[in-house]
Order: structure tokens, then C-alpha cells, then sequence
């Protein structure tokens, strides 16, 4: 059984109050992004009502303090990956953290070496490598998903990784399969097979269940705030110390830099000489303020609670033969993807959404994957911290809705 007080939580997130089509929302489109406490409201409001202002810049109270509470964040996001300070790199989201990877490790890449993901990788920890490899004519190579469970087997790995591999990047949890993969034992085939740079895709993974990036052996690792209660527009990137001040800056400008000439220019010190210009200070204390909530709430706490959701969800949908799911794991986090069997994905999520229910429904940003399935999309549902078993039971009522328009 659960430890959350579900019914207590959820007073904290006034949109689970609001109406669709005269039912109170259900909302199961957490792996895309989530709801905010009003914790994390008001402390962005805070911010914008009572010290608004640029950081490091100015001399005057109001930067003095956003500028304090600013790199607070950061400290708090370090602890909660187990990073060291200054390890810790604020982006826009997982998107641009694996972007500015590729931009400044791919300098390094030469024509015959190797980058190697998985089959299960959103776009976003896909395309970058891809186009990496097309630009330096080095090869990509993929991991393999076992198809029937959904999952991916890291003793793979022995064989894939060589002295060529420069680059391994791999999701820590599918926002498809929602299976976890084990990147702690991908990470140490990686490091006795060659000297490659190993990044974990942690969008998913760090919303979910405690995560320790030294404990899992990485050497970057990219997650999302708004994925995990925080404001949108603010992300993190993990790097060790020693390769973040090794690497080019994948952005130009303000406060990036220590001095700067006519002629050249000295860059500034992890993890500020990758965070150029006026960044998303009130997103960056939000994310403080939304990390603070889930950590009093308890990660472990988190995780069984939505273990617990999807075993009854799964047990509920597998009572209907219609229902096909994409992987078959019972063992997934919370994220089912499904199909109903001659209904398309979209108008399934257009039917769940007049009882107030918001799914994602479409590839999820994985085309490659769903390829590999031979569907052109499904209808995914992803839970929280604030979702219930009594939902479960509305999604169940809303599938035999769709059912009886399509007579089926």
C-alpha cells in the first residue's frame, strides 16, 4: 500500500480542481510535463513581486538577493543528483542539455568513430547524435530494444562498445515503454571497453525515483524542472568538473566570460562559462522551491506509489481483450502506452478528453521506436505523485465510452 497522502497532496496543485467539459480533470500526461504545487507558484511569484532582477550584475539589493537565491538553486539541484558543486549546468530543458553535448563534445569526434544509443531514444538524445554523425562521417549505432517486454539488455553492451566508441548516450527510463534501463551496468561495460563519454538522458528517470549520477557512473546526465513540478523553460546538466572546464561553451556572451578584449576573450568558470546570458532566473528558483517539494515527499515514496498505480492499471486494462499495449513489461514505471484495437490513438485521446481527461496520444517523440512496432502512434498515460487509483477507474469507463461510439 501507498505511504502518500494522495488526498493531501493534490490540495496543493489547484489545476486538479479545474473542469473540462463539466468533469473534474484527470491528468495523466505527466511523462510530457507536469503539474505545479502552489509552492512552486508562489514562490515564482515571489520572486517577481519582491526581487525581481538580473543576476550577477548588479550591486543593488534586489540582484544581490536574485542573485543569491539563484545559485541556491543550483546547489540544490547538485544535492539532488548527487552532483559536486559547480557540477551542475542550468539549460532551457533535457533538449538543449543534449544539444550543447553535441555541439562541444562532437568537436572532438573524427570520421570512424562511433556514437552509440539505443533504439528506445526520444528525438531529443536521437537527432543531435544523428546529425553529429552525418556532419563528422562518423558511424551511429543503436542498442537494441527487446520488443516483446519492451526492454533493453546491457550486457548488449559488451558487444557494441569498442576502442572506436567515443560516444554513448542512452535514456534512463523509455517515455514510451516506461521500462527503467540499468545504466549503472551500461556505465561500467562503457568504462572497461574504452574511453568513451557516457550520458544518461535522465528526463524521465530523475522525476521518478532517487537518482545518484556517481552512483550510476555517468558522465553527464540531462534532466528537465518542468517535468518534475517545476516551471517550464528551466533545465540542468550534469557534467564532471574535469570535462565541463575541458569543453567549448556552446553559447556566447554575457557573464560567460571573466574579460574580454577586442581580440580575444577568457571564459569564466563551470558551470557559468555554459550559461551565457540573462537566464530563466524565476524558472531556476522555481525548480529550488520544486525540488524542495518532492524531497519532502520522498523519491522512494514517489516511486511505489506510481508502481502500485500501474499494477492496477495494467490489471484493469488487461481485462480487456481490445486493448494492446506497446511492450508488454508488467515491471514499467508509470507510463502505459496503448492502442485500442480499431480506433486510431487520437481519437481516443480526443474521446478521453470529453470526461476530462488529458492523455498524449501520437509517436511521443519516438519515432524510430514506434517504427519498430509497426504503429504509427498510441495513447499514453503517465502518472504522479497526485494521481489516484479512482482515476484509473475513469480511464477505464472513458475506454468503454470509446468502445460504444465505435460499436466494438
Amino acid at each position: 500500500m501507498t505511504s502518500l497522502n494522495t488526498k493531501r497532496i493534490r490540495e496543493d496543485f489547484p489545476i486538479l480542481k479545474i473542469k473540462i467539459n463539466g468533469n473534474t480533470l484527470v491528468y495523466l500526461d505527466n511523462a510530457a510535463t507536469s503539474q505545479k504545487p502552489r509552492q512552486v507558484i508562489e514562490t515564482v511569484r515571489e520572486y517577481y513581486e519582491q526581487y525581481n532582477s538580473n543576476v550577477h550584475r548588479g550591486l543593488h539589493k534586489l540582484s544581490e538577493r536574485a542573485s543569491d537565491e539563484y545559485e541556491k538553486a543550483h546547489e540544490k539541484a547538485e544535492r539532488f543528483v548527487g552532483a559536486d558543486n559547480g557540477e551542475i549546468v542550468f539549460t532551457k530543458n533535457t533538449t538543449e542539455s543534449l544539444n550543447l553535448l553535441a555541439y562541444s563534445l562532437g568537436e572532438e569526434l573524427k570520421k570512424g568513430d562511433e556514437i552509440l544509443l539505443t533504439e528506445a531514444e526520444h528525438h531529443a538524445n536521437l537527432v543531435p547524435w544523428q546529425q553529429l554523425a552525418l556532419q563528422k562521417k562518423a558511424k551511429l549505432k543503436f542498442a537494441k530494444v527487446e520488443l516483446e517486454e519492451g526492454k533493453i539488455d546491457a550486457e548488449q553492451f559488451d558487444k557494441l562498445v569498442n576502442k572506436k566508441t567515443k560516444i554513448v548516450s542512452v535514456t534512463a527510463m523509455s517515455n514510451v515503454l516506461g521500462n527503467n534501463v540499468d545504466v549503472k551496468k551500461i556505465g561500467e561495460i562503457i568504462k572497461d571497453n574504452s574511453d568513451a563519454k557516457f550520458i544518461v538522458d535522465g528526463a524521465q528517470g530523475a522525476a521518478h525515483r532517487k537518482t545518484d549520477v556517481k552512483k550510476l557512473g555517468c558522465d553527464f546526465m540531462a534532466f528537465s524542472g518542468h517535468k518534475m513540478l517545476a516551471p517550464t523553460g528551466i533545465g540542468a546538466l550534469y557534467g564532471r568538473k574535469e570535462l565541463l572546464e575541458k569543453m567549448r561553451p556552446f553559447m556566447y556572451g554575457g557573464d560567460m566570460i571573466k574579460k574580454v578584449t577586442f581580440e580575444e576573450s577568457t571564459f569564466n568558470s563551470v558551470p557559468w562559462k555554459f550559461e551565457a546570458g540573462t537566464p530563466n532566473i524565476a524558472g531556476a528558483i522555481g525548480f529550488r522551491a520544486a525540488i524542495d517539494y518532492l524531497e519532502k515527499v520522498g523519491m522512494e515514496s514517489i516511486e511505489e506509489h506510481e508502481k502500485e498505480l500501474t499494477r492496477y492499471a495494467l490489471k484493469r486494462l488487461n481485462e480487456d481483450e481490445r486493448i494492446e499495449f506497446i511492450g508488454s513489461s508488467k515491471k514499467r514505471a508509470g507510463i502505459i502506452s496503448f492502442n485500442i484495437k480499431g480506433v486510431h490513438a487520437h481519437d481516443v485521446a480526443s474521446i478521453f478528453d470529453q470526461h476530462g481527461i488529458a492523455i498524449r496520444a501520437g509517436h511521443h517523440c519516438a519515432m524510430p521506436l514506434m517504427s519498430l512496432y509497426n504503429a504509427a502512434g498510441s495513447a499514453r498515460m503517465s502518472f504522479y505523485l497526485y494521481n489516484t487509483k479512482e482515476e484509473v477507474d475513469k480511464v477505464i469507463h472513458a475506454i468503454a465510452h470509446v468502445k460504444k461510439i465505435f460499436g466494438i
